[in-house]
């Protein structure tokens, strides 16, 4: 799609002043049809007979303008590195490595840690564009160093506010707009005196945290960080469940008869490109998931609501399922152990007898491995710390598909 075959379509980077290097220049000029946003193609010199074309609204039009114009040479503008959350990055999801060439300029992440003094190992990029703000939570961590790509210039006021909740609101903010550009411009603030008016609409917002806001990446956060109501894999037990489902980037959950979906959103934290799915049966609890996932950073999570097996039906295939409840539901093991990729893991849990029969004959049957897991605590018993309450003991049957070891 796009493109005479085998000549690729190419994604050049411009700087805000318009600069372009000799080759860039070179291959701006030499296209048939010249795509990129109105200000970035008011930037480039004309060239006659030249087709300029801006991107069409909504981008999801893209795929219909390369068509229109399959055989003729094709330059996209972009601004700084087309891959940094860019233009770049959706042509080549659209078209494949191979159909995109890209020419890159210095990238505003580059151009904002170089005004910052921050280096590349002490900071971290994390995009707003286009994604839900409550994606943030999951990064914030005091001392941490953030550039953050922003939509527009709403968000900085937004970001303060999810700072401020989030018990981190002595950030220093820092607004760096149009940078590379003569109209250059720097505004810092502190989070909690929210943001000044005037800001501009492009730039990239540089957050030094700070505050008292807790955080951590370690599976096995406190059982008070997710609202629930009864319903929840406790936090010890939680752990153990996520060492043996082992996420891994990339790697797609199902978390069956999620309660209060704490499974899933560990899951997800783990590392950004995870993907998880929680199935709950409760609308009440369902809805409670969305809001646990947004509050603790991880919005992307997606929540079905149905009974499992037959919510399942269409999911994309798992790397990794995790059955909390509802194991004893005709047929459900053996559908989420079938639905795994080569090498995923399913762990189930189960604290009746009922479920505990159904774990033990799966281990006999499918091997893997049976855990009963017993937790005790020291609770106060008037006024006075005088001996140990245990919990439900939990029998953990975790089993690995060897599929993709028995191909090597």
């Amino acid at each position: 799609m796009g493109g005479v075959p085998g000549r690729p379509i190419t994604v050049v980077g411009i700087g805000a002043d318009g600069h372009l290097p000799p080759v860039a220049r070179a291959v701006v000029g030499s296209a048939e049809v010249l795509l990129g946003g109105e200000r970035h193609l008011s930037l480039v010199p004309a060239v006659p007979g030249q087709l300029r074309l801006p991107w069409p609204r909504p981008v999801s039009g893209l795929p219909a303008v390369l068509a229109e114009h399959e055989g003729r040479s094709i330059v996209a503008l972009a601004s700084g590195d087309p891959l940094v959350s860019g233009i770049g990055t959706t042509l080549v999801r659209l078209l494949g490595a191979d159909a995109v060439d890209i020419v890159p300029a210095v990238s505003s992440v580059s151009l904002a840690r170089a005004r910052m003094g921050w280096s590349a190992e002490e900071s971290a990029a994390v995009t707003l564009v286009g994604r839900d703000v409550d994606a943030l939570r999951r990064e914030l961590a005091p001392g941490r160093r953030l550039l953050v790509l922003s939509s527009d210039e709403t968000t900085p006021e937004t970001v303060a506010a999810v700072l401020g909740d989030a018990g981190f609101g002595a950030t220093r903010m820092t607004v760096l707009g149009d940078l590379g550009a003569e109209a250059e411009s720097r505004a810092s603030f502190v989070a909690d005196g929210g943001a000044p008016d005037g800001l501009p609409r492009l730039h990239v917002l540089a957050l030094d945290v700070a505050g008292p806001g807790a955080a951590s990446w370690t599976t096995g956060l406190p059982d008070d960080a997710f609202e629930h109501d009864g319903q929840l894999t406790r936090r010890d037990v939680r752990a153990s469940a996520l060492a043996r489902l082992a996420p891994r980037p990339g790697d797609r959950l199902w978390d069956v008869g999620a309660g209060a979906g704490s499974v899933a959103i560990e899951w997800l934290r783990a590392h950004p490109l995870t993907t998880a799915v929680a199935v709950e049966g409760n609308e009440e609890r369902a809805a409670r998931i969305g809001r646990n996932a947004r509050r603790l950073g991880v919005p992307r999570l997606v929540v079905v609501t149905g009974r499992a097996p037959d919510a399942l039906a269409g999911l994309p295939a798992p790397d990794a399922v995790f059955v909390g409840g509802g194991a004893t539901a005709d047929g459900l093991l053996d559908r989420c152990r079938d639905a795994l990729t080569p090498g995923g893991r399913l762990v189930a849990h189960g604290v009746t007898l009922e479920t505990e029969r159904l774990l033990v004959d799966a281990f006999h049957t499918y091997g893997g491995e049976l855990t009963r897991l017993a937790v005790e605590q020291v609770t106060p018993l008037g006024g006075r710390f005088t001996g140990w309450t245990p919990a439900r003991a939990v029998v953990q049957w975790a089993w690995t598909d060897h599929q993709e070891e028995n191909a090597r």
